[in-house]
């Protein structure tokens, strides 16, 4: 039986290793607005899909590169602390 403290203890390394896992596609997806926004900024230019191609291949091409490290994390994550819970260890 899990008790409180390990049920938010539990919780908070949960949401700990969602943000790792979020920090770098969401720092692509920041860059590449900003980068986009300045462009449409200095040339006039108020295109609509001019904003979302290049954020899709930003945060793209981040998850390919980051995806060794996304999937080490959460699966460490499970091996070390759900599963022992689970298993009742």
């Amino acid at each position: 039986m899990m008790t409180d403290t390990m049920f938010y203890d539990t919780l908070r390394q949960g949401l700990w290793v969602a943000v790792l896992t979020s920090i770098p596609i969401l720092t692509a997806a920041l860059a590449s607005g900003l980068l986009v926004g300045l462009f449409q900024a200095l040339t006039s230019i108020q295109e609509m899909t001019l904003t979302f191609v290049p954020k899709l291949i930003a945060i793209v091409a981040v998850f390919w590169l980051t995806m060794g490290f996304m999937t080490e994390t959460l699966v460490s994550f499970f091996q070390n602390t759900l599963v022992p819970i689970i298993a009742g260890r």
